[in-house]
């Protein structure tokens, strides 16, 4: 009797703690899920990455295993750029956390526009509800980074020679340089300045055919005409131009001054210098002292002295 009564208190005991732990089956092992938010919900949309490099990528790790998991994160990211995100996490049964990954320090200037390359993230279980986890189950999730178009024109003019004058006209050499990252083009070009009887020529049109290509440059000449009448000023033009591609929000614009002088006095002065060298001579001869009375008469003796030698 006593013995029949202790096997059924054993027996118990072990259906128990079978109960209260559980196997842990094949099915439970895989019973997680690590997986990326992609935008639009879409795996095969990108993440376009900033202006600056950057982009925030969100993942999450679904548990709908039976114990608490501890998952160790690693990443790997594309374009030389870095990141930070969690190393690791536990996350217990039955629940779905979200994490979030920050990349940055991408240089997307030196990439081609719209170029991708894939990232990815790889989870793998460390522990199980505290106990070391010796099959380290893993799973690899990635995506697609795109270097944003970036556009990026700016417009120079050169400094005039110097002063121009009244009556004459200047070349001004007017550059756009592309420094964004992908082919752009200028759609309008704007001149301006504030000098009523200064014109500016239709040169700058040339910079309106084709496309610039990233890193490249193109210039055109700009004439400017100042009117006889100009009075002596100073004039600012200012040149502008918009992207083919961009837009106003491309637009840039460079600024110089022109200075205006009255018109040369070279025949003026040519004129004055003749007059000059006539007065001077005028004064020479005014100064020579004329022939005086003494001089006369000397003369007027010998000639009598001649004369009479003559006559004798």
């Amino acid at each position: 009797m006593g013995s029949r009564v202790r096997s059924l208190i054993i027996g118990t005991i072990l259906a128990a703690s079978l109960v209260a732990v559980p196997p842990a089956s094949g099915q439970d092992l895989e019973s997680w899920e690590l997986g990326i938010k992609y935008p639009g919900e879409d795996s095969t949309n990108s993440f376009v990455l900033s202006d600056d490099g950057s982009a925030k990528v969100e993942f999450f790790v679904e548990n709908s295993g039976l114990t608490e998991i501890t998952v160790q994160f690693e990443y790997n990211i594309p374009f030389g750029g870095s990141h930070d995100g969690p190393e690791e996490e536990s996350v217990s049964s039955g629940s779905n956390e979200t994490f979030e990954l920050k990349i940055s320090g991408i240089d997307v200037l030196s990439q081609d526009a719209e170029k991708k390359e894939k990232f990815s993230i790889t989870a793998t279980i460390t522990s199980r509800q505290g106990i070391p986890d010796p099959l380290s189950s893993s799973q690899n999730r990635e995506g697609d980074l795109e270097i944003p178009s970036i556009f990026d024109l700016v417009v120079d003019i050169s400094e005039p020679f110097g002063p121009m004058n009244a009556g004459t006209d200047t070349i001004l050499t007017v550059t756009v340089r592309n420094n964004g990252n992908a082919q752009d083009g200028v759609a309008e070009v704007d001149v301006r300045d504030d000098c009523p009887l200064l014109t500016t020529d239709s040169g700058l049109d040339a910079l309106l055919s084709g496309n610039i290509e990233s890193g490249r440059a193109k210039d055109a000449d700009l004439k400017v005409t100042a009117s006889e009448s100009h009075p002596k000023r100073h004039c600012d033009i200012t040149v502008s131009v918009t992207s083919k591609r961009n837009g106003a929000s491309g637009a840039s614009e460079d600024e110089v001054r022109v200075t205006v002088e009255p018109p040369p006095t070279g025949d003026q002065g040519s004129g004055g210098q003749d007059n000059v060298v006539s007065e001077t001579d005028d004064s020479i001869e005014s100064n020579l002292s004329a022939p005086g009375l003494g001089v006369l008469s000397i003369g007027l003796l010998a000639a009598l002295a001649y004369s009479k030698r003559i006559e004798d």
